[in-house]
C-alpha cells in the first residue's frame, strides 16, 4: 500500500513533435492521473505547462521519465506537493498584541512588563493568567519511534512534530511547539522537560520508543504538576474503546463478555489493554513476540509483568492464531502480517478486527472483510480509521481550562465515550463506527467530559465558568 501525493512537472513541449494528449497518455500509463493542466508560456512552437498529477509516490520517478523520454518534450523540474507545504515549516509565533507606539511598548516590554513579572514572583500561580502557559502544551519527542519510520532522530521529527502543533491549533486553538531532542536518555529527557515545563501548561510525549516511554511518562508525571500524555498510547487506546464501544453496540455484544485478544504489548497496546480493562474487560488475552502473556510468569519487564498479571484468566498459550481462536474482538498494534485469513475465519460470529498498525494493517483489509462484521484500521484510506487526532486536541483543550494536575484514568474513559457518543443509531454502521476528525463536535464534546470528569476526581484547579458545577456533577454534552 504506497502513500497517494500530487506532483507538478513543468514541461517545456515542441508542439510540432509532440501533442498535449500523447502527454497524458505517457503520464496515465506511468501510473499517474492528470488532474489540471495550466499554461505558463505559450508560443511556437514552443510552450511551457505545469501538470498536476495525483500518483502513488512509489510511481513518481516512472511518471517523470515516462514524460521526459517523449521526443519534443523537456522536463523543466517536478515539486511535490507535499514538499512545498513544508517549505519553511508549517508553525509560526504571531504576536497578540500589536506595537504601535511608546505607550504599547511599555505595556508589553519594559518597563510595564516588570509589574507582572513581580506579580508572578509573588504569586506563581498567576502564570496560568498572565502568560501563555495557560494555553501552551509541549510536543516533546526524541525522534526514536517515528510512526511508520522509526529511530529517525530528532531533526528528522522536526516536521512530524510540526504537524502535531498544527492539528493542536487547528482543532481545539491549543498552542503547542515541537520540542525534539537530542538525546534519548531517559534521565536526560525527563531533567530537560523539569527544566522547561514553567513555559507549559501540559507535555504531550511523541514518538519515543518503548519500553522507554513508560518510564518517562511516569518519572515526568509525578515530578509536574500539570499533564502530561503520551499520545502515542492513550491517544490510540482512547480511540480505540471509541470505536470499539460502538461496534459492540452495533452487534449486540458487551465489553464485560466478550473475548478480547491484543495483538502486540508495545507502548500502544500497553495504553489499550489497561483501557480496556477500566472498561470492564473480563476476558482479555495479551500477545506479544513470546505468545499469549500467563499470570505469574517472570518476562524481564516490568510492563509485560504488569499486563500479564491483569489478564488472560483462562491462562490460555500459544501464537495469535491459537488465541484468536473463538474470540470476538481483535485489536492489532503489531505490525503487518500478523493475522491471516485462517485467523480471522476463526473468529467467533460478528467478529470484530481493529488492524490499526500504521502504515500496513495486521491483515490486508480486503482479504479480511469478507469475514468479519466490523473492520477498523489506522489509515485514512479504509472507512473507520482510528485515529489519534479524534482525541489529543479535545483532551488537552480540557485539561487546560480546568488546570489539570494530569490527565488520569477516568478523563481518559470519558473522552473516548463522548467521542463514541457522536455516532448516533441511525448513523451507526458497519462502515462508521467513529466520527469523522473533521466533525466539529468532537472537540467539544471531549473537552466538556474531560473537565467533567477532572472535577469529578479531584485533579482540576479550577472550574472553567462555562461550566458551573458542584464537584461530582455531570456536565452537559455541548
Amino acid at each position: 500500500m504506497s502513500i497517494s501525493t500530487t506532483m507538478i512537472y513543468r514541461i517545456e513541449m515542441n508542439t510540432e513533435q509532440v501533442t498535449f494528449g500523447e502527454v497524458a497518455t505517457a503520464v496515465n500509463g506511468a501510473g499517474g492521473d492528470v488532474i489540471a493542466v495550466d499554461v505558463i508560456r505559450a508560443g511556437k512552437p514552443y510552450t511551457v505547462r505545469d501538470i498536476t498529477v495525483q500518483l502513488k509516490v512509489d510511481v513518481h520517478r516512472r511518471v517523470a521519465e515516462a514524460v521526459a523520454s517523449l521526443p519534443g518534450v523537456r522536463l523543466v523540474h517536478e515539486s511535490d506537493s507535499t514538499f512545498l507545504a513544508h517549505l519553511g515549516g508549517k508553525i509560526e509565533v504571531v504576536p497578540k498584541t500589536p506595537i504601535k507606539n511608546r505607550d504599547d511598548l511599555s505595556k508589553v516590554y519594559t518597563p510595564g512588563v516588570a509589574r507582572v513579572s513581580m506579580a508572578i514572583h509573588e504569586d506563581p500561580s498567576k502564570a496560568f493568567t498572565l502568560t501563555a502557559k495557560r494555553n501552551t502544551v509541549a510536543v516533546v519527542t526524541d525522534g526514536s519511534a517515528v510512526l511508520g519510520l522509526g529511530n529517525i532522530g530528532p531533526e528528522a521529527a522536526m516536521p512530524v512534530m510540526e504537524g502535531k502543533a498544527v492539528l493542536f491549533k487547528q482543532f481545539a486553538d491549543v498552542d503547542a511547539f515541537p520540542i525534539c531532542l537530542r538525546t534519548q536518555d531517559p534521565d536526560e529527557i525527563v531533567e530537560i522537560v523539569k527544566g522547561i515545563s514553567p513555559t507549559f501548561g501540559g507535555i504531550n510525549l511523541e514518538d519515543i520508543s518503548s519500553p522507554r516511554c513508560f518510564e518517562i511518562e511516569r518519572r515526568l508525571q509525578e515530578a509536574l504538576d500539570i499533564p502530561v500524555f503520551h499520545d502515542d498510547q492513550h491517544g490510540t487506546a482512547v480511540v480505540m474503546l471509541a470505536g470499539l464501544l460502538n461496534a459492540l453496540r452495533l452487534v449486540g455484544k458487551t465489553i464485560e463478555t466478550v473475548k478480547v485478544v491484543v495483538c502486540g504489548v508495545g507502548a500502544a497496546g500497553a495504553a489499550c489493554i489497561e483501557m480496556l480493562l477500566a472498561a470492564g474487560a473480563r476476558r482479555l488475552i495479551a500477545v506479544d513476540r513470546c505468545g499469549a502473556l500467563l499470570p505469574g510468569v517472570d518476562y524481564g519487564q516490568p510492563t509485560l509483568n504488569r499486563i500479564a498479571a491483569r489478564t488472560n484468566p483462562e491462562r490460555l498459550s500459544g501464537p495469535v492464531d491459537e488465541a484468536i481462536r473463538g474470540a470476538d474482538v481483535f485489536i492489532g498494534v503489531s505490525g503487518p502480517g500478523v493475522l491471516t485469513v485462517a485467523d480471522v475465519r476463526s473468529m467467533a460470529r460478528d467478529a470484530i478486527v481493529f488492524a490499526m498498525a500504521n502504515p500496513e494493517p495486521e491483515i490486508d483489509p480486503e482479504l479480511a472483510e469478507p469475514f468479519v462484521r466490523v473492520l477498523a484500521t489506522g489509515r485514512s484510506d479504509y472507512p473507520n480509521q482510528i485515529n489519534n487526532v479524534l482525541c489529543f486536541p479535545g483532551i488537552f483543550r480540557g485539561a487546560l481550562d480546568c488546570r489539570a494536575s494530569r490527565i488520569n484514568d477516568e478523563m481518559k474513559l470519558a473522552a473516548a465515550k463522548a467521542i463514541a457518543s457522536l455516532v448516533t443509531d441511525e448513523e451507526l454502521n458497519e462502515q462508521y463506527i467513529i466520527p469523522s476528525i473533521f466533525n466539529e463536535k468532537v472537540v467539544k464534546h471531549v473537552q466538556a467530559a474531560v473537565v467533567a470528569a477532572a472535577v469529578r476526581t479531584g485533579v482540576a484547579k479550577r472550574i472553567p465558568p462555562e461550566y458551573p458545577m458542584e464537584v461530582g456533577m455531570s456536565v452537559v454534552l455541548p
